[in-house]
Order: structure tokens, then sequence, then C-alpha cells
């Protein structure tokens, strides 16, 4: 039994989410229960009875608004205490074309991928300006760097993952989960994989994306941090190697010119050197501890991956107790009296 859950991350989605409830699927080949999940992250409108009118099977919902990446990770707990085997991100503007939905999780059926992105025709859309398509690229272009992945398309909100995914996924940006996401899954070793997707007509302007100036400081301040947090040998090694160059050919110079017997000392070309120098290593010395941090952070995951799986498999004992619980009760009615 292969059950799929397709998660909308809403606010405030009262005008857009009936039209793109109705073009979700009920069924798909190779699915043997198919159910929607949308998280209502503290709408001030009728989200939520909208999408309990549409008939979705599970509504979570947040009591204030806690920003897109919070909201992610809620519909994913909320997935996997479900029964989740397979989750379906997608947003809750009908951007992202449905009936490309079996094309996104064939490679999870197939046993090729544990995530799959939905990488959108960047260049085709005409809602996005020549700067907004050129920065996407670049963005993707660095994520594709820091996660040693293939993602032509990290932005991308249209997903799909299996159980044992979602579990090892952890966002600490509170910003968006997608870039962050896909750096998890290349450090983790998690298999990962894109198809390609169309979109739909906008029904509505970004709201993560609100500048492009504001988009591209947090995107490379995330970037930046989830890198220094899963390889922060590499990242200080590199960032201590430019002060501790600089102050080696300081040095350099500054022994030469010492050796031609130079009038001058230059002592403050020697005091920069040696500035440059102690920087460069207390760099390389963050880096080790960081490194030494990072083993502690990767031994604390592994007990929160079982912390989950126990919790997990408590709910499914509970949900099984209560199925069998409520078949063995006896119909509801009439009790009959003895004859006297």
């Amino acid at each position: 039994m292969t059950k799929l859950i397709i998660q909308i991350p809403c606010y405030n989605e009262e005008a857009t989410l009936g039209i793109t409830l109705a073009e979700l699927p009920r069924r798909l080949p190779g699915i043997d229960e198919l159910e929607w999940l949308v998280i209502d992250d503290g709408s001030r409108d009728r989200t939520a009875e909208v999408a309990k009118a549409c008939g979705v099977d599970h509504i979570v919902r947040l009591p204030y608004n806690q920003g897109l990446a919070r909201a992610f990770m809620a519909g994913l707990d909320a997935c996997l205490h479900a029964g989740a085997d397979i989750i379906v991100n997608t947003d809750a503007d009908n951007q992202y074309c449905a009936a490309d939905i079996p094309k996104l999780i064939q490679p999870i059926l197939d046993g090729d991928a544990e995530i799959v992105i939905g990488a959108r025709p960047i260049q085709d859309i005409q809602d996005f300006s020549p700067a907004k398509k050129l920065l996407q690229a670049l963005g993707s272009s660095v994520v594709r760097l820091a996660s040693g992945t293939t993602i032509p398309d990290a932005p991308s909100g249209f997903r799909a993952m299996t159980h044992h995914a979602a579990l090892r996924l952890n966002v600490f940006n509170e910003y968006t989960y997608t870039l962050e996401t896909i750096i998890q899954a290349g450090q983790k070793g998690l298999s990962i994989t894109w198809v390609p997707i169309r979109t739909n007509g906008y029904l509505r302007p970004s709201r993560l994306v609100k500048s492009i100036p504001a988009y591209v400081r947090r995107s490379m301040f995330t970037i930046l941090r989830i890198f220094m947090a899963y390889k922060p040998l590499r990242f200080f090694l590199l960032l201590g190697s430019l002060p501790f160059g600089c102050g080696m050919l300081l040095s350099v110079r500054w022994l030469l010119l010492y050796f031609m017997g130079t009038d001058r000392a230059h002592v403050p070309s020697l005091i920069l050197a040696a500035i440059l120098l102690l920087a460069g290593i207390q760099l390389w010395i963050l880096g080790l501890v960081g490194d030494m941090i990072a083993v502690n952070r990767k031994l604390l995951e592994e007990i929160q991956l079982r912390a989950r799986r126990a919790d997990l498999a408590r709910s499914r004992y509970q949900r099984l107790r209560s199925t069998l619980a409520h078949r063995s009760a006896p119909p509801a009615g009439p009790v009959a009296g003895r004859d006297r």
C-alpha cells in the first residue's frame, strides 16, 4: 500500500486555494491512497473554510503566521503522522501544473530518487523579468555548487519526497525552505533529481520575492549559513586563506627589502603582515572547531531521526488500535431486556 499526500502551505489564500484544489488529482497510477493536506499559516481570511468546503482531508492550523519554511515543516510532520509514504508539496497560487504530479513522483516510484524537484521553464515564463530570470539561474548555480547536485531550478516549490527523506530534513531558516532542503539533501547523501514541469498563469504576485535585492540578499545568506553548518572546515579554510595569503606576500616583501639593505624599517608593513597572518590562522582554527561541532550535530540529527521514527511508530500503533476498536465495537441500538 502506497499512500501519497499532497500538501499546500497557505497564508491568506482564500481567492486562489479553490482553483488550486480543483486541479489536484484524487487518483494516480501506482498510488493506493491519495489525500490532501492544507497548512493554514495563521491566515486572516477564509482559507481554512475554503479548504474544508473543497474536501481537504487534513487541515493544519498554525496559531499565527510563522513563515513559509515553518509552514512547510509543519506540513511534513503532519503528513508523516498521517502515514504518508510519498509527500508532494505545491503552492496555493496554482503556479504549478497539477497534471505533472505523475511525472514528479515517477522517479520515486521507480526507486531512482528520494527527492524530486520540478524544474520550471524559467526562460519561457513571461511573468519573470530578465533580471529575475538571471538571478534565478545564478542562485541555482550557487546551490548546485554548495549541494553537489544538478538541480536547475532550486527555488521551485513543486517537489516530491519519500517518507525517509522527509524524516531527515530540518529547516533552520524562517524565510524559505527551497534552497536549504536541496543543500541538506546533497550534504546528507539523499538521492535527488529533477524533472521538467509546466506552469500555469500567475494569479497573484509572489509574496516571497517582494524585491529582487532583498531576495538575493536573503538567498545568499541562507546558502552561506547552510554551507557553514555542513562544510565549516572547507568554508573557513577558504576564508582564512585570503588574509593568510596576503600576509605571506607582505612578509616575503618585507624580508626581500630587509636583506636588500633598505634604509627604511617598513614597520607598518610588518605589523599589517602579522595581523593578516594571525587573522588567517584564527579563521582556520574556527574551521577546526566548526568541524568538531558539525560532527556533534550529525550525532544529534541521528538521535532526532530515531526519536521521530519512534514517535511515528507510536502514532501508527494508536491509529491501528483505534481502527480495530472501531471495527470490533457492537452496532449502536436498543439493548434487549431479559424476559421475566
